[in-house]
């Protein structure tokens, strides 16, 4: 095994993989990693307790107060929480472990996870002592505690230090040429997910400090100097710029899961993509057109015109919905492509049999594949036009949607 840049000591091989594990990374992964799931067993519980409300009057368990304050923690522990601790540790798994690197800064590893971890429990506390009803959205004129919009904003800047870490790791890795040639494909896809969570996390940063100052000016009005009050917060602009954060944000997970497509397809079956090339331009559109579709929670606000309403959920769109296509069509193409190479070519489909299907990596990924594709991805589509839209607004087709793509496509992968 190369010894890339690692420490002296600081290093292993992995049993599984056969790759170099860098030992800072493997316990800052592992840090993340344990909370995370934590929080996605939190956000499940919360789930099942709406779920079994909603059936009806025999198990009802929780009143219409209860029922939209635990529909604001499912929100903020499954959208948020579980997802970014986990991509923190994606993160530092693929910039150490795929390109031979040591982990470029400790301390603020543990910078950022602290400010992580504090946010996300201010955040839960603060909903479960009945300050924070405002759904995951927190639409003005909806007030929370400012205890709750520091809390978002610690997770905020923590993740946002734990990608500036990945991406000086990067770094260091091209500088002291730990890899040859260019970084590989499941690389690539986390430096988009990274490029995508800077680009969603300002957004939240340009809303959610004013609204925490907004909430403190009202709350605690001697609390701040004259200079740093905010009277009012305008409900449209607030929406227009959040959804700058709250769809991009699901793109970030979109990128990471797609990069965990390929790197699972390459460990259980050796799978390569046919076509590099287009599978990096692909991931390329994610970043130059997906926040574009963030469009399609706006259209039926009428702060905002029809032109651009028209524009970025037709033409404009399209180009990020053609990046998931590709990746639709290379991943299974390439698992295809490498199980006839290893001889299963009877028929058409004689190779699908063949699969490791009593891998549980490999299966997760391929119903994966399979239900964020077929279901999250037409449904979004066809969510995100202006007329029907304009129809499934408000109706549990847009939960369903949300369910297909973070759960049954991310969560599985």
């Amino acid at each position: 095994m190369a010894l890339g840049n690692h420490l002296a000591g600081r290093v292993r091989p992995c049993n599984t993989t056969g790759k170099p594990v860098c030992l800072d990374a493997q316990f800052f992964i592992r840090v993340h990693a344990v909370p995370a799931v934590v929080f996605l067993l939190l956000g499940a519980i919360a789930g099942v307790l709406m779920a079994l409300t909603r059936a009806g009057d025999a198990t009802r368990i929780l009143s219409e107060e209860w029922y939209y304050r635990i529909l604001t923690f499912h929100g903020m522990n499954m959208l948020i929480f579980w997802i970014l601790f986990l991509e923190v540790a994606i993160l530092y798994y693929v910039g150490t472990s795929l390109l031979n690197s040591r982990l470029a800064s400790r301390m603020w590893a543990w910078v950022g996870f602290v400010l992580m971890l504090v946010g996300a429990i201010m955040v839960n506390y603060t909903i479960l002592a009945k300050q924070g009803d405002v759904l995951m959205t927190s639409y003005p004129p909806l007030m929370a505690s400012p205890f709750f919009y520091l809390g978002i904003i610690l997770v905020a800047v923590g993740t946002l230090i734990g990608v500036i870490n990945f991406f000086a790791t990067v770094y260091i890795a091209k500088r002291d040429k730990t890899y040859e040639g260019s970084v590989p494909l499941v690389v690539f896809g986390g430096i988009t997910a990274a490029i995508c969570a800077v680009v969603t996390l300002l957004h939240g940063a340009a809303i959610y400090i004013p609204t925490f100052l907004w909430s403190m000016t009202v709350q605690w009005p001697d609390f701040l100097p004259a200079f740093l009050q905010v009277q009012e917060m305008d409900p449209g602009v607030y929406r227009l710029v959040w959804w700058g954060l709250g769809h991009p944000a699901q793109q970030v997970n979109v990128a990471a899961m797609v990069a965990v497509w390929y790197f699972i397809g390459a460990l259980a079956v050796g799978a390569r993509p046919l076509n590099e090339a287009v599978c990096r331009t692909a991931f390329v559109l994610y970043i130059l057109f997906i926040n574009l579709a963030s469009a399609h929670h706006l259209l039926v606000d009428p702060g905002v015109g029809a032109e651009w309403k028209m524009w970025n959920t037709s033409y404009a769109l399209y180009l990020a919905v053609l990046a998931s296509m590709i990746h639709g069509f290379t991943v299974p193409a390439s698992i295809e492509v490498a199980m006839r190479r290893k001889g299963y070519v009877e028929g058409f489909f004689g190779w699908i049999r063949r699969l490791p299907w009593r891998d549980p990596g490999f299966s997760a990924v391929a119903i994966s594949l399979v239900l964020f594709g077929f279901g999250g991805g037409i449904t979004g589509v066809t969510l995100g036009t202006h007329q029907i839209n304009i129809i499934a607004h408000n109706t549990l087709r847009i939960p369903a949607h949300f369910h297909m793509t973070v759960a049954a496509g991310t969560t599985l992968a």
